[in-house]
């Protein structure tokens, strides 16, 4: 019998002023990049890996645009807290 997975989804909806700009960026995939699991992030049906800078800059995810995240695996509830407590402090930012 296989071990069952963790799979967590959460819409969020970017709040601080200048959005998903490099600095909150990389403090997200810093954030995640040791958590066990995979995390995916998606906007306006494009997703990007939530653990590479580049693939959530391509996002160009604004202020007031809402993005999902999909995590998957044992530290996936974690991630989704994370980044929640993350974008709920507008990434240290305003």
């Amino acid at each position: 019998m296989s071990e069952p997975t963790n799979h967590f989804e959460k819409t969020f909806t970017i709040l601080n002023e200048l959005g998903l700009h490099a600095r909150p960026a990389m403090l997200l995939v810093q954030s995640i990049s040791r958590l066990n699991c995979e995390v995916v992030i998606e906007k306006d049906g494009v997703e990007a890996d939530a653990k590479s800078i580049m693939g959530v800059l391509t996002l160009a995810a604004e202020q007031g645009c809402s993005i999902k995240v999909i995590a998957v695996g044992p530290d996936a509830e974690q991630a989704i807290h994370v980044i929640r407590k993350l974008i709920d402090d507008k990434f240290g930012e305003d």
